[in-house]
């Protein structure tokens, strides 16, 4: 069963300090060789789809509880361990922070060229979690961290871990997808989207937006002038029916459009005959503004509203023996703890690293209550 609640995770500056990060990266790969060795490596994926035991998991191997950096540091720390422990690991971990992130594409083709995989399928799957991220999905989260995890030589069978920041607020959004939990890339694709801060925005991925993507397809397939001529209402002034039909509470208006960038978009699209929303969606070009440019003239040519639902629904810190920033019900987390104490009864670690584990364990078991 997912359980529900909510958390604050709040931006934090730096990074884990070398003597830390050095040691994180070696409990990390002895906890994930123990996992992968006992329960194979498509549960280790799984785990890290969870939001709540990727932020347990961060903080076994020493992370700050409620920081952002958790999210990178853990990912970088697997990746690491990837490198040293090779295939005993039992999956890869590509791209990362910022323009590491970028070079996710180029790692994947690598890893592929040798385990047979169809390095076009996974190289897609990264790059549609991404868009849908930063473009499909508009919450106010710029997307700058983004971690694709796989199993070579077992198919598809991946997970992506990827992080957003919203610097006016001091916060971040942590994005969790896995494969083969959704049916669709484009439709609820997230295993979990964890944050507190809820909104109204623009949900283009959402599953009852079914049919404002299908508006959008049809409308990319259009002639741009056609397009643009029945769309010009939307540049006049003034523009009573217009707000007669938006609400007060709408994300998107006419301030959004630039008709001469808009030209240039139709014209992309329509060249690209997508029969699709995630074809569409992977059109070059096509950013944030580009698509609530077509929603917002779908909106009005089709009356097909787009969703405003936010897919934010897990919580992912641990409260403290204070009860800040919230206590955690016991029972919520006595699975994920029990299968650490088990990965670090059987991890290949020092006594040392592995007692100084174990009492971290024992921290968050007296806090849970």
């Amino acid at each position: 069963m997912t359980r529900r609640g909510t958390a604050h995770l709040p931006l934090h500056g730096g990074k884990a300090p070398r003597w830390l990060f050095e040691r994180m990266v070696q409990l990390a790969g002895a906890i994930s060789i123990a996992i992968v060795r006992d329960y194979g490596p498509d549960e280790m994926l799984r785990r890290l789809s969870d939001p709540f035991w990727f932020q347990a998991f961060g903080c076994v191997l020493g992370f700050d509880w409620h920081s952002s950096g958790v999210t990178t540091t853990v990912c970088g720390a697997l990746k690491e361990a990837t490198k040293e422990y090779g295939s005993e690991m039992g999956f890869v971990v590509c791209g990362g922070k910022g323009k590491t992130s970028r070079r996710t594409p180029e790692e994947i083709d690598r890893v592929c060229q040798t385990s047979g995989d169809n390095g076009a399928s996974l190289i897609h799957a990264s790059r549609t979690a991404a868009k849908v991220d930063s473009a499909a999905l508009q919450d106010g989260y710029q997307v700058y961290q983004h971690s694709f995890f796989f199993i070579p030589g077992a198919g598809e069978q991946w997970c992506v871990v990827q992080q957003g920041m919203n610097d006016a607020e001091g916060y971040a959004r942590r994005y969790h997808w896995l494969s083969g939990v959704r049916p669709s890339l484009v439709s609820d694709p997230h295993a979990a989207v964890a944050d507190d801060h809820r909104g109204v925005f623009l949900n283009l991925v959402a599953e009852e937006a079914s049919q404002h993507q299908a508006c959008l397809t049809d409308l990319s397939r259009e002639h741009p002038d056609r397009l643009l001529e029945e769309a010009s209402p939307l540049f006049a002034e003034p523009m009573p029916l217009f707000e007669l039909a938006m609400p007060r509470r709408h994300t998107l208006s006419t301030g959004h459009i630039d008709p001469r960038a808009l030209r240039k978009v139709l014209v992309s699209t329509y060249e690209k005959q997508a029969t699709d929303f995630e074809t569409l969606l992977g059109t070059p070009g096509l950013g944030p503004k580009a698509l609530r440019s077509l929603s917002l003239i779908a909106e009005v040519i089709h009356n097909q509203p787009a969703s405003r639902r936010d897919p934010a629904a897990y919580s992912f810190a641990h409260g403290g023996k204070d009860g800040h920033p919230y206590h955690v019900n016991r029972l919520l987390y006595d699975e994920n703890i029990d299968r650490l104490r088990t990965a670090l009864n059987q991890a290949q670690v020092g006594h040392s690293d592995k007692l100084h584990s174990y009492k971290r364990l024992a921290k968050f078991v007296d806090g849970l209550g």
